[in-house]
């Protein structure tokens, strides 16, 4: 069932694009090893696949090696938010019996932990912004569903744009506040835009429920999301976990660095996060916990019995040897850019996990403990089928999509839900921008192609 249907033209134009299309691809190509005679950073990396340095921060920062001798060495993954370790973070909000995600943002935004005053304010001030306007749910979003909920979720944030009184307005106080309003509404645009895609694209009901006040980012996003609006503390509380590890990854992750880019040209706070949200949206950054879900039921259907660690190591190996799933040779879930030793938000989320698998029991707990043997055996059957021994060890995606499925999310929630988490990071990294960065970004190119010549058309 689709709400609308896109209107081609009448006449079939599907061979002119196909030979169309065949010209661009031959325009666009060019000798590989001009990469190497140029010595081009392609993707922004070096060839120790460190990351090339463009600019400074403050907000975040990754740890996953050290460089000794030119030659990294391997540690323990740390994650730092404003200089503050985010295990230490996130245990010390699940020790006082309190959701993070709200003082999460306003340490990232600010670069201090509130006190119990600020803390208030701040999430009173979300509280009372969670609430779209007058309209918008109707004519933004149920009049024109989409889909895909990052699709319909950048139009929201564009559209925002056209409901602001100031929206180019850069100074700092402006830019504050249209960042702190895009932080408590995401999570009402998409849930109201996945009840929207569940009613026009799938017939089933529609379910509108008001963001709630006195409720977590976590707890508002799960009542919109239920029929019923019911949900658990620790569900909550897991969700929550989520949004903290998931906040802010540094500066220099795809779309954060998006932020900076598109930032500093000077345009408004809308178009640099919808630029943001389409850069998340991209499987290679946003929906890398769908390839773990994706490679993990090709596991569950293919290895008979799960506790036989011979046969998972054995199927490891096939999916590793490109004999397997989707032939990339990539096992999901394992290895990071940075992280070698340990990835810190993996070990925070495996740890709920492992609360909830127990909490559920059955057939979440031999699932869970599957993927305890994929973590486990993964490091050995590469370095026998690749003849490498480097580190390597589970990423949060391995654990966020199992996560996601115990707690009965659907798959098309996994990256909307990172982007209500990364939100916060985004809008201290353009507030960041706007304070110091004041040049505005321009990577080189070099011109490869080849010179021709014009001809009158007459001739052609």
């Amino acid at each position: 069932m689709t709400f609308y249907n896109h209107q081609e033209p009448q006449t079939d134009y599907s061979g002119f694009l196909k030979n169309m299309a065949e010209d661009v691809r031959k325009g666009d190509q060019f000798d590989p090893s001009l990469y190497d005679r140029y010595n081009v950073k392609r993707g922004l990396r070096n060839a120790d696949g460190t990351g090339v340095l463009v600019g400074l921060t403050s907000i975040g920062d990754v740890r996953g090696y050290i460089m000794e001798e030119k030659e990294k060495v391997p540690v323990d993954g740390r994650l730092l938010y404003r200089g503050i370790d985010v295990e230490r973070f996130a245990n010390g909000c699940a020790a006082n019996g309190r959701f993070g995600f709200e003082e999460c943002a306003y340490l990232l935004l600010t670069g201090q932990l509130p006190s119990n005053a600020q803390l208030k304010e701040f999430t009173q001030y979300l509280d009372d912004s969670r609430r779209l306007p007058d309209g918008f749910a109707e004519d933004m979003i149920m009049k024109a569903p989409s889909h895909d909920i990052m699709n319909k979720l950048a139009r929201c944030v564009l559209a925002s744009y056209s409901y602001d009184d100031n929206p180019d307005d850069l100074s700092f106080d402006n830019v504050l506040r249209q960042c702190t309003r895009l932080i408590a509404q995401f999570p009402t645009m998409v849930a109201y835009a996945y009840q929207a895609r569940c009613h026009y694209y799938e017939g089933r009901s529609l379910y509108i429920h008001n963001p709630e006040k006195g409720l977590s980012t976590s707890e508002n996003f799960l009542q919109m999301i239920r029929p019923d609006s019911k949900y658990t503390r620790l569900e909550a509380e897991i969700l929550d976990l989520n949004l903290i590890i998931h906040a802010e990854h540094g500066g220099g992750n795809n779309s954060s660095f998006t932020v900076h880019v598109v930032t500093s040209t000077g345009t408004d706070t809308y178009s640099a996060i919808a630029a943001a949200v389409g850069s998340l949206k991209g499987p290679k950054h946003g929906g890398a916990n769908l390839r773990v879900m994706g490679m993990m039921k090709d596991i569950k259907e293919n290895v008979h019995n799960w506790e036989d660690e011979q046969e998972v190591r054995s199927y490891l190996a096939k999916i590793l040897n490109k004999q397997a799933y989707d032939g990339s040779g990539l096992v999901y879930g394992m290895g990071h850019a940075i992280y070698t030793k340990s990835d810190p938000r993996a070990n925070l989320l495996k740890q709920k996990a492992a609360e909830l698998a127990n909490a559920y029991g059955g057939d979440y707990l031999k699932e869970f403990e599957l993927y305890q043997k994929i973590e486990k055996l993964t490091p050995g059957v590469f370095e026998e089928v690749k003849h490498n021994s480097k580190d390597i060890c589970a990423n949060v995606d391995l654990y966020s999509g199992f996560v996601y499925t115990m707690l009965g999310i659907p798959v098309e929630l996994y990256t909307p839900i990172f982007a209500i988490s990364r939100i916060a990071g985004w809008s201290a990294h353009r507030l960041e921008e706007l304070a110091v960065g004041n040049r505005i970004i321009r990577p080189a190119y070099k011109n490869v192609g080849k010179k021709q010549d014009y001809f009158d058309i007459s001739g052609r």
